[in-house]
């Protein structure tokens, strides 16, 4: 067991040294990044979390999912047992590539997945070319 916390200690300064922050306590949502003909659109899971807690904003060709999750305040009738979910704040930033048409981007966010619409300058829509195959 020491060895292995030992080399916990040795990840967790490489991650601090790489990042240049504090990198224990902090978390990152997952998200999916998928593309339409129309649009691209970014699912993040982020449960647990309030809209007043949430800020999207889209700059240049990144979009960046900020928030903060708020830990529980344990009451006095139960116990926490175990706690595997992370609790502060996070910053998300997604590449997305500049031909989105940045004044028509909204954002929904519905049981716990906030869903960014990033829709596509006519100049960027997919184009299907159909091929002679001889």
């Amino acid at each position: 067991m020491r060895e292995l916390a030992e080399f916990r200690k040795r990840m967790d300064s490489i991650f601090n040294s790489f990042f240049g922050r504090e990198w224990e306590g902090r978390w990152l949502p997952h998200i999916d990044l998928t593309e339409t003909t129309e649009e691209i659109i970014v699912k993040a899971d982020i449960p647990d979390i309030d809209n007043k807690d949430l800020n999207v904003t889209a700059s240049g060709d990144n979009l960046v999912i900020k928030g903060k999750r708020m830990e529980e305040k344990e009451e006095k009738t139960k116990h926490t047992l175990r706690t595997e979910r992370r609790c502060g704040s996070f910053e998300r930033i997604v590449p997305v590539p500049e031909a989105t048409n940045q004044e028509k981007i909204f954002a929904e966010y519905k049981n716990g997945v906030l869903i960014v619409h990033l829709p596509k300058k006519p100049e960027a829509k997919l184009k299907e070319i159909p091929m002679k195959i001889q």
